[in-house]
């Protein structure tokens, strides 16, 4: 088993920055690939971004490239997402995830075999 505890999370005016953290621990030496995902209110989990173990990154194309950075501490077993450039549409509820299968970065949410707890970001405007 997989634990994964998020932090950082809060509230931020629009135009700044937050950084997440993702510590995982149990058998976090078997994770492959850490991603990161959102939920606001009323919709779907959507992946944000992700990395494996080799230091291959993926972002979602439409909203958050160019703003957000995924990187990874394998040493730590934590993942991180800085975040820039924030607007209301990045308020949500933020999850980190984990998969031990080796293979492509992956987006979907049915991907990951284990979860977080998930942290707030709320982006005020």
């Amino acid at each position: 088993q997989v634990q994964l505890v998020e932090s950082g999370g809060g509230l931020v005016q629009a135009g700044g920055s937050l950084k997440l953290s993702c510590a995982a621990s149990g058998h976090s030496s078997y994770i492959y690939i850490m991603a990161w995902f959102r939920q606001a209110p009323g919709k779907e989990r959507e992946f944000v971004a992700a990395s494996d173990w080799t230091g291959g990154t993926a972002y979602r194309a439409d909203s958050v490239k160019g703003r957000f950075i995924i990187s990874r501490d394998n040493a730590e077993n934590t993942v991180y997402l800085q975040m820039n450039s924030l607007t209301s549409e990045d308020t949500a509820v933020y999850y980190c995830a984990a998969d031990t299968t080796p293979g492509p970065l992956r987006p979907g949410v049915d991907e990951y075999q284990y979860w977080g707890q998930g942290t707030q970001v709320t982006v005020s405007s």
